[in-house]
């Protein structure tokens, strides 16, 4: 993005293009604002739909020439410095809703947040949906990367997922469709998930609660969850662990400018409030050169890197 981006203009473009739009447009925003890290440069447009119809409006309607980004919390996401042009979408309140359906399933939207998901389930007696306790993103993103934690995954409870197509088309797909894999989900890239459908099975409240307390109390004890960071930074190679693989190579509590390895745990990255995007990137980056000449392995990014650089 140049310092010249004419954002106000695809602002205005868009808004007249598209009377009916119910959703909220801004040029520039700030998506430090958004992500975990409280880094990274603006959105040329920030579209907020209103809900599922107005978003398949936006998507039908919309230049097909103009680049679309999705995003959700903002807990798995490096934005870089020089922002994101085009188009980024984040779903708002209306795709917040979470309702319990008979035979212990549970119908949510993909804004609401993963651990909402768990205390649903919970007080519905719902089992099977606790792991979500410790993932820190929302439901869109647990479909889009298949997002897992204490042993269980994404496609292990999901029956099947609403999205949106390029084109302003509605899918369901069953979760044979997702074609889920670790940290990946094989559906096309352009589908912009709106709503799960989770499976569980029936449970005892305060069994489920007492589970998810556990692990609210291991991520507190084992992971910098109060910092500024992304979550885990790196997916786990096959056969090991990422953090152990990083520890080994001398990487814990490295630095680059005010970005440094946890000491904590060596998976995340944190911003110690004045790092830039390009700092955490680059110590990112350090870390995977040096875990490949200590080990042989190369690390594979679990956080998303969006954007382009100052």
């Amino acid at each position: 993005m140049s310092e010249t981006v004419e954002a106000p203009d695809l602002a205005t473009d868009l808004t007249a293009r598209l009377p009916e739009l119910r959703g909220k447009m801004k040029a520039g925003a700030v998506l430090a604002d958004f992500t975990w890290f409280r880094v990274g440069g603006p959105a040329e447009v920030l579209f907020s739909p209103a809900d599922e119809s107005d978003l398949a409006y936006f998507m039908a309607n919309m230049p097909t020439d103009i680049p679309v980004t999705i995003i959700g919390l903002g807990s798995n996401l490096l934005v870089r410095d020089g922002g994101i042009g085009g188009v980024v979408i984040r779903l708002g309140r209306g795709f917040g809703d979470v309702i319990v359906e008979p035979n212990s399933r549970l119908r949510s939207g993909a804004a609401v947040p993963d651990v909402k998901v768990a205390r649903a389930a919970a007080d519905a007696g719902i089992a099977g949906l606790s792991f979500y306790r410790g993932i820190p993103g929302c439901v869109g993103g647990a479909l889009r990367m298949n997002g897992g934690a204490h042993g269980r995954e994404t496609c292990e409870v999901v029956a099947e997922a609403r999205a949106v197509d390029r084109h302003g088309k509605v899918h369901v797909l069953p979760v044979a469709e997702l074609h889920y894999a670790y940290r990946h989900c094989g559906a096309p890239e352009d589908l912009i998930f709106t709503e799960a459908l989770f499976q569980g099975a029936p449970g005892e409240s305060a069994a489920i609660l007492a589970e998810m307390d556990d692990i609210a109390a291991y991520r507190e004890q084992a992971q910098p969850i109060k910092s500024r960071t992304g979550g885990s930074t790196f997916k786990n190679p096959p056969g090991n662990k990422a953090w152990q693989l990083i520890d080994a190579a001398g990487c814990r509590g490295l630095r680059v400018g005010g970005a440094h390895v946890s000491e904590m745990h060596c998976n995340f990255l944190i911003n110690e409030g004045e790092a830039t995007g390009a700092d955490i990137e680059d110590l990112g980056e350090m870390v995977r050169a040096r875990v490949k000449a200590h080990s042989g392995i190369e690390l594979e990014w679990e956080i998303k890197r969006l954007g382009v650089s100052r």
